[in-house]
């Protein structure tokens, strides 16, 4: 009995000291949530102020649509057709913007995979090579992308050059750390062996660790794609090209039913590439 009451006692104490721990680290989060919104200046008044304004910004956006004409042509107001009558012009700035995102992709996701093998712990030559990679790759995807626009479209002009470059230079950086923790995270025995019979360091990169890493590249750089899309509408304005430059034209101007036909196609163009880059990354990496 003494065994089991002291058991129980033991028990009560560390649940007591949990439940101690919990409060304590709840306090501190919210001591330091309280500083962050006093720091950011977020007020709950202007929060319950701003709300109502937002709804009516969306209300503004959604067409004048009637049931009677909803399918006539671009001449008669209310139809759909009447709300999307630049579909054509949308629809070639959308294509452009997803091929600035799939080329910058590849760019970044080309030199990522060249840095990525020297950026990993266990396959670095040295552990000066090895900072030198990992500091170089922080530093591409430390500055955000629409900083780089901003400096290369004074460099390059308005146009998508200056949105591809910027999206693969932060590519490089986000997708090299991603294929360096993969290799990080390789069996290293076939690494082993092709050593041992002589290969060269690149020869073994080549044959042992890259075809168990390769899957788990293709899976991120797909990945990317969809985070590069929707990167591309936004840096667009600043003039990098793309559907951003043409939906930053319409906000400025107040042009609220265009403003809310072009969201829309956003939206579907990217959750159509969404479901396909999903689609393809599960039957890349075997999954069903």
């Amino acid at each position: 009995m003494l065994t089991v009451a002291s058991a129980e006692a033991a028990f009560a104490q560390r649940r007591r000291a949990r439940r101690a721990a919990t409060l304590g680290y709840g306090a501190v989060v919210l001591v330091v949530l309280a500083i962050s919104a006093r720091v950011s200046e977020v007020y709950p008044q202007t929060l319950i102020d701003g709300i109502p304004r937002v709804g009516e910004y969306f209300h503004k956006l959604l067409p004048t649509l009637r049931a009677d004409v909803l399918f006539e042509g671009t001449k008669t107001a209310g139809s759909l057709a009447y709300w999307m009558y630049r579909l054509d012009a949308w629809a070639w700035l959308l294509f452009e913007t997803s091929q600035m995102a799939a080329l910058a992709t590849l760019l970044g996701g080309g030199l990522a995979l060249l840095a990525c093998f020297t950026a990993a712990a266990n396959l670095a030559p040295n552990r000066a090579v090895y900072l030198v990679c990992r500091r170089t790759l922080e530093l591409f995807r430390s500055v955000p992308d629409i900083v780089y626009a901003l400096i290369l479209v004074w460099a390059f002009g308005v146009g998508p050059l200056a949105g591809i470059l910027a999206i693969a230079l932060h590519t490089v950086g986000a997708l090299g750390k991603l294929f360096a923790e993969v290799v990080e995270n390789a069996d290293l025995r076939p690494w082993e062996g092709v050593v041992a019979s002589g290969g060269s360091w690149a020869q073994a990169v080549r044959f042992a660790i890259l075809p168990q890493v390769a899957p788990n590249f293709l899976s991120y750089v797909l990945l990317r794609f969809e985070f590069n899309v929707r990167g591309a509408t936004v840096i667009g304005f600043v003039g990098a090209g793309g559907i951003g430059q043409e939906l930053y034209t319409v906000i400025s101007r107040n042009y609220y039913e265009e403003v809310g036909a072009i969201i829309l196609l956003i939206v579907l163009v990217v959750t159509a590439i969404d479901l396909a880059s999903e689609w393809f990354r599960g039957k890349a990496v075997g999954r069903t």
